[in-house]
């Protein structure tokens, strides 16, 4: 499309957006309906290769950019766009987020052009969270003033969202968006809206790709069966009796746009999206995830002392020994702590050291975010029962040099900081249960998603990388409730580090990571958490995997091949290819 049919285009979508005015959510679906209806622009000339088309301009969007699951899969998304588009020169890849954390540097290439946009953020740091409160947390009757006024009110923010990212696809030739969890869980609805808008007023083909959906741990009060617990997303179901709002609500999550495809990371979903929301078979897709290559590189005892030097530069600020911070001292300044997230390594009191060379020291690493369906404390419970009974108790009582550190990776969102009390005060229980002898050798430690540090330049280090924080660890620790695909499983067998899980929920996508279905030889072996207590056959078996390099080595060689067969960069890239081809064909 030449500049000037670009512009008409722009100028249609603008007045078509100022000449609407919903007065309540029925008016959005109706004017949802015919611009889908509408007949939609040649984005791609006739002739042309569709791939050449989107070379020049692809862009993807979620509500933030950090260290966290969805961030990493963009990462490889567009690295693999990258590769494909690359025989049509070089791919112009666009990021666009309402936010760009520091650690984003380290997931996102700088070759890719990133543009934060006011106001599409998600959860609470949506204008200070009070539409989403207004829409999942507050009772909004169907037709009531308050309805009708939360109509207007988001409707003015999607036309908003729409003109600004129908400029930037205009500017910038994007003729392929790539939208992540934006119309699968409803973080921010008026960014959904005004995607739904501008794309199909523009033509815009877009690649859908869903993580998770607000019905997985999510549904209403009635529908749960006697004792079962809330879930976690349950708020999304909260004016589910205001019909005209959840009719609107459920169309967009997820949108089943005219040159809309939806791509899922598991087949549960995209059944359910079939059986249940009437979803048409032929556009509804499951997509893997992929490991590089770097993280099935071999590397020695060296180089994991040397990633435990860099990152213990980076828990102390930039020293050698870590001089951890008393567990009460870090409680009482939490609020404060929460505002910069500054890695820190905690102790029972002060005076202690660390050094993270040790051959002594033990490192449990879970490499998550601070959130309570991760679940946590469940760690320092493993931790708690290992320390009372258990050949690794036996192994702290024989060598006074013994040391373990329990390390979470990544940054509490904002609205978890409750979550990250309960873990530290878990912490603090844990500790003051053992004696003193052993309590001064528990550590917690929080990195923040921090891969480098100022002291790295001066000292000669290179940033550290996602496999490598994997590689530092003896075991990795993921007791997690729910996942929509379980990366840490994947990643850790790829790094050469055991994993200790649980069976999460969905029980079908955890048995299709591991390769329940499969044959032996292509399951990962992993450690299982049991769901209530720890029995001392469980904990004979992790002393065992902490303490023998045999037990280690046997897991990490079988679960490595693993990897490489079920989850290479190739095996992806074709995947992409072949939902391309479909995508632009509708």
């Amino acid at each position: 499309m030449n500049s000037s049919d670009s512009n008409e285009l722009f100028h249609q979508l603008r007045t078509a957006l100022d000449n609407s005015h919903p007065a309540d959510w029925d008016d959005i679906s109706t004017l949802l309906r015919h611009v889908r209806n509408k007949k939609k622009p040649a984005l791609i000339p006739q002739g042309e290769n569709p791939l050449e088309v989107f070379a020049k301009g692809t862009a993807f969007l979620t509500f933030s950019y950090g260290i966290d699951g969805v961030s990493i899969e963009i990462s490889k998304y567009a690295q693999i766009l990258t590769d494909l588009f690359a025989p049509f020169g070089k791919a112009e890849i666009h990021v666009i987020g309402g936010k760009f954390y520091p650690q984003a540097k380290s997931v996102l290439s700088a070759d890719w052009h990133r543009h934060r946009m006011k106001g599409i953020d998600g959860w609470d740091k949506w204008d200070g969270g009070k539409w989403f409160e207004a829409l999942y947390q507050q009772e909004m009757k169907s037709h009531s003033e308050e309805s009708n006024l939360l109509t207007k009110e988001i409707y003015k923010q999607a036309v908003s969202i729409a003109k600004r990212l129908g400029k930037y696809f205009i500017d910038n030739h994007i003729s392929l968006v790539v939208p992540v969890n934006i119309a699968s869980n409803p973080g921010n609805m008026a960014l959904t809206l005004g995607l739904v808008l501008v794309t199909e007023m523009l033509g815009i083909y877009v690649f859908n790709s869903n993580h998770d959906f607000y019905w997985e741990a999510g549904k209403p009060p009635a529908m749960r069966e006697a004792g079962e617990e809330p879930g976690v997303r349950d708020h999304f179901f909260r004016n589910m009796a205001n019909q005209t709002f959840f009719s609107l609500f459920e169309s967009l999550y997820p949108w089943n746009g005219t040159r809309w495809i939806q791509v899922n990371i598991n087949a549960r979903q995209s059944r359910k999206l079939i059986n249940k929301f009437g979803l048409q078979k032929k556009n509804v897709f499951e997509i893997s995830t992929c490991i590089s290559d770097t993280f099935l590189e071999p590397y020695k005892r060296e180089d994991v002392l040397d990633i435990r030097l860099k990152m213990g530069h980076i828990l102390s600020d930039g020293h050698e020994i870590m001089h951890p911070i008393p567990i009460d001292e870090h409680l009482s300044g939490i609020d404060q702590w929460m505002i910069n997230q500054k890695p820190v390594i905690l102790a029972s009191r002060s005076g202690i050291s660390v050094a993270p060379v040790s051959d002594d020291l033990l490192v449990l690493l879970q490499p998550t975010r601070v959130v309570s369906r991760k679940r946590i404390p469940k760690n320092l419970k493993l931790i708690d029962a290992l320390l009372q009974e258990s050949a690794l108790r036996d192994d702290f009582e024989n060598n006074p040099n013994r040391q373990l550190i329990l390390h979470i990776t990544g940054p509490t969102p904002k609205e978890h900081q409750n979550d990250l009390v309960k873990v530290l005060r878990a912490y603090r229980k844990t500790i003051r249960g053992l004696p003193e002898a052993l309590a001064d050798r528990i550590f917690l430690a929080f990195s923040v998603g921090q891969e480098n540090h100022v002291s790295f330049d001066e000292k000669g280090f290179e940033p550290l990388t996602i496999e490598a924080i994997y590689r530092m660890a003896d075991a990795v620790v993921f007791p997690s409730e729910t996942e929509g695909r379980g990366l840490p499983i994947i990643e850790s067998s790829a790094s050469g580090t055991p994993i200790i899980c649980s069976r999460y929920k969905p029980i079908e996508v955890f048995n299709d990571v591991i390769g329940e279905k499969l044959p032996e030889e292509m399951r990962i072996r992993y450690i299982r958490f049991p769901g209530g207590k720890f029995h001392p056959e469980f904990l004979s078996e992790v002393s065992d995997l902490l303490l023998n390099t045999g037990t280690r080595k046997n897991l990490i060689l079988h679960n490595r091949e693993v990897v490489r067969a079920r989850y290479s960069t190739g095996a992806l890239k074709k995947k992409f290819e072949q939902l391309l081809k479909h995508l632009y064909e509708l």
